[in-house]
């Protein structure tokens, strides 16, 4: 098996520290699910881009790293057996379903957990 990141995009992340239960309900859904049938092998949500602090070598400013409409609002890696399979797991994120966002299905070169 092969493992593909699932980069979320979305206009905002709904992780925010006041966030609702009721807004996090799909989502935490869709990740028990994956997590649950063992496709899944880490996630992380990342907070509101208010939150984001870019580095560059001229220094460092509030904000994401790049300026657009939407920006990675979380990502998961999910193993499967091919390009395609990947592709059709990530069509079931909310944010694809939805219509506010979309994901990106990268294949993973290398790496993993250092800890």
């Amino acid at each position: 098996m092969s493992q593909f990141a699932v980069l979320i995009y979305a206009d905002e992340s709904l992780h925010a520290a006041d966030a609702a239960a009721a807004d996090l309900e799909e989502n935490d859904l869709h990740a028990r699910d994956l997590s649950s049938s063992g496709t899944m092998s880490l996630a992380y949500a990342l907070t509101p881009r208010a939150q984001a602090v870019s580095i560059r070598r001229d220094g460092t400013r509030a904000g994401p790293f790049v300026q657009s409409d939407q920006f990675v609002a979380g990502f998961y890696v999910v193993e499967a057996p091919d390009l395609e399979a990947a592709i059709a797991i990530a069509r079931r994120n909310p944010a694809v379903r939805t219509g506010t966002g979309g994901v990106e299905v990268r294949p993973v070169h290398s790496g993993g957990i250092t800890a």
